[in-house]
């Protein structure tokens, strides 16, 4: 509600560390989906936000379920870590101050291939922020427009990651349920922090949001590269048994070898 990022990108983070990665993708469909739709809507300046990113919008939703093939196809571990290390990206570039500004003419045609790798990289990992957020600050929006702008990139970006996840099998009734259960509190938070955006210092606030994040971006990432190493090391294991068995380890069987019948 303050900088208008922080649910899907804290949440998802802080999921992301007790969590396996689709599981936390899923519980935050709902009140991001919600809250996001919310804050597209409110400022008045939706049909005019709309017709300058329309094209970066369709690529970052339409790409989504190509990126979330991985979910299945690649160690989850892997994709989490990935996720931390796109945090810790974000999380400096802002710390940094570093800016980029793109013209008219040029986010014209760097809309469609900058939404379509932001949605392939939200299949993957669950996260909107990169590179998707630094093109719209980079055109030059408005404070109000560019809340707007990204409340839209994130709500399409949702509604995509959710279907996905269906056709992937990795989104179940229970989980829609907890998802919803999430909505209330979120909706609190979120109203909360658009009141608090007038009263404290944003670049202060900012800053602080900032460093958290980079510090939650770095644990994700080398606790998950952790757990990637370990997966490999009892895949390894496993293989090894097979090579030596014949088998999987776990459908061997003990063979008794019993001797030759004996003439009476």
């Amino acid at each position: 509600g303050v900088i208008g990022l922080g649910l899907p990108t804290v949440s998802l983070g802080l999921l992301a560390a007790v969590l396996d990665l689709p599981t936390a993708m899923a519980l935050l469909l709902v009140p991001s989906l919600a809250t996001n739709v919310w804050q597209a809507l409110a400022g008045g300046h939706a049909r005019v936000v709309l017709a300058r990113i329309w094209p970066f919008l369709s690529a970052a939703a339409v790409t989504v379920p190509l990126g979330a093939e991985a979910l299945t196809a690649v160690n989850p571990a892997l994709l989490a870590a990935l996720l931390g290390l796109l945090l810790v990206i974000y999380a400096l570039v802002n710390i940094a101050g570093v800016r980029v500004a793109l013209s008219a003419r040029q986010a014209t045609w760097a809309g469609p291939p900058i939404g379509a790798v932001n949605g392939i990289l939200t299949g993957m990992t669950g996260s909107f922020v990169v590179p998707g957020v630094m093109f719209l600050q980079a055109i030059g929006l408005p404070r109000d427009m560019l809340v707007q702008a990204m409340g839209m990139l994130f709500a399409v970006s949702t509604a995509a990651l959710a279907v996905a996840l269906q056709d992937n099998d990795l989104l179940s009734v229970s989980l829609g349920a907890w998802s919803a259960l999430a909505l209330g509190p979120a909706a609190i938070g979120m109203a909360l922090g658009q009141r608090l955006r007038r009263r404290l210092s944003e670049r202060r606030f900012r800053q602080i949001f900032f460093v958290a994040l980079l510090v939650l971006g770095m644990g994700i990432t080398a606790r998950s590269l952790q757990d990637a190493g370990s997966m490999d090391a009892a895949g390894a294991e496993t293989r090894s048994l097979r090579g030596v068995s014949g088998r999987s380890p776990d459908n061997r069987r003990l063979r008794l070898r019993l001797p030759p019948n004996q003439p009476d």
